[in-house]
């Protein structure tokens, strides 16, 4: 940033995915996720238009198995069909041969290093001399070269997407918990694409808490700046929720990094339908100049540990978002623990700010004075209706302050994100759930009919 604070993007190198472009001078690119199932071609044919048709420019599909990677080259054809040449991206998990099949009907395939390689998470230490250490560092980079030269061939782009909820059980015993374990899962794999010349990549770290994915991603670009990397990112706040409060979320995480210059692609997650995360990704990319001026503007006005922001705006969705997004980074930073909102012309929006105030606060993990739901977008992997059951918990459980309660529609990340929560409700097979406490599985497989009742009778249990 110069003196007047302008907004200037972290210079990147250029990705191309298909005919895109993402990083460099290209546009911030805006992006969702299908919920339906990827063997359902009309369906995902169905969902992608609307998710482009809001201007979505990129639009990812689960890839849980090798039907599904297979799959992807009939909803490419039938989308491009109908005119819609958008990139579509695989997401993969677990299983490094789907993404190899991906590789070759997608424009872009995303790779979670967490699970990649490494068996998934089980929460177990594991004690590793050095020598050991490098030898699982070098079957990664076995694995990895096969899928290289499919994406070359191919000329498929990769995004390397980082979960905190699904760090594996090696990083986690070797880094612990932090930003440190999740930059450096990450890095592992970008070293030997960087090795490669493979320079078709985007990364991504998301976690559900805000302060993780900020402090987290500033490090991964100190680090890749350091070994001269400068790839295009991808921001986002995983399993940010529905509502205010999943837009909220999502305007302090994201909008931290955005009034940084950091960030080439966003996505919303958003536990509602795709398309309604495209207007406020695209909303959170218009307010990046005003924003970026308003987060100086209140850093120097910080008085008594208060930011006191006056906040002008058409409509109310728009002051939430604003609001959020100005002043995200310095919440996070602790520069500040109180703010006081205000807003110059529409005395209507004045009832509402005190509440607003909250709500950004407890985004930025400094005051809770609500339950937190941390649950996730949905995608074809989803077990259960999530929409209707997201309601069902929040009508049961909206009392109870302060309490953290995740909501997931698979294992993929629930595990993990329940560390994060006192309980987790999570999908474990068709109709089935599990229920944690913590990270510890407290009921395993109970039939979905009963779910919600056990889960308020784990927590009636504990108060």
């Amino acid at each position: 940033m110069n003196q007047t604070h302008s907004y200037q993007r972290r210079p990147t190198t250029t990705t191309h995915v298909g005919a895109l472009t993402i990083g460099s001078d290209s546009p911030i690119r805006i992006q969702s996720m299908a919920t339906v199932d990827t063997n359902d071609t009309a369906g995902c044919v169905a969902q992608a238009r609307r998710i482009i048709d809001a201007g979505g420019e990129l639009v990812r599909f689960t890839t849980q198995g090798s039907r599904e990677a297979e799959n992807m080259q009939h909803i490419s054809a039938a989308l491009k069909a109908l005119g819609y040449h958008q990139p579509l991206v695989a997401d993969v998990h677990f299983n490094a041969r789907v993404a190899d099949i991906a590789a070759c009907h997608c424009e872009k395939v995303r790779i979670n290093p967490g699970n990649y390689v490494d068996p998934g998470r089980t929460f177990k230490h594991l004690e590793y001399t050095d020598e050991e250490y490098n030898e699982e560092l070098k079957k990664i980079e076995q694995r990895l070269l096969p899928f290289i030269n499919i994406c070359r061939e191919h000329h498929t782009a990769v995004r390397i997407g980082v979960n905190h909820g699904s760090l594996s059980d090696r990083i986690m015993s070797r880094y612990g918990d932090t930003p440190a374990g999740i930059v450096e899962s990450c890095m592992e794999f970008l070293r030997i694409f960087k090795r490669e010349h493979f320079d078709d990549v985007v990364i991504s770290i998301k976690a559900s808490n805000t302060v993780v994915m900020v402090q987290s991603v500033r490090l991964l670009v100190s680090a890749m700046d350091k070994e001269g990397m400068h790839y295009p990112l991808h921001l986002g706040v995983t399993e940010a929720g529905e509502g205010e409060d999943g837009r909220i979320k999502s305007a302090v995480g994201i909008g931290a990094l955005l009034t940084e210059g950091i960030g080439d692609t966003i996505r919303v997650s958003l536990s509602e339908e795709p398309e309604c995360e495209i207007p406020v990704a695209r909303k959170l990319v218009d307010l990046i100049p005003e924003c970026t001026r308003l987060r100086h503007e209140a850093e120097a006005g910080i008085n008594d540990d208060t930011i006191a922001l006056s906040i002008d705006a058409p409509d109310y969705e728009t002051l939430r978002l604003k609001a959020a997004m100005a002043v995200g980074a310095l919440l996070i930073d602790r520069k500040a623990t109180k703010l006081v909102l205000s807003t110059p012309h529409d005395a209507s929006f004045a009832p509402r700010l005190a509440q607003l105030s909250d709500a950004i606060l407890q985004a930025a993990r400094i005051k809770f004075t609500k339950t937190e739901y941390i649950s996730c977008p949905g995608c074809g992997r989803t077990l259960y209706n999530l929409q209707d059951t997201i309601r069902r918990i929040k009508a049961a459980t909206s009392h109870l302050v302060g309490l953290k309660i995740g909501i997931m529609g698979c294992i993929v990340n629930g595990p993990g994100e329940m560390a994060d929560a006192d309980y987790g409700y999570v999908g474990a097979g068709r109709g089935k759930i599990s229920l944690y406490k913590g990270k510890e599985c407290i009921e395993k497989n109970i039939p979905e009919a009963e779910a919600v009742d056990r889960l308020l009778a784990l927590i009636e249990a504990d108060r």
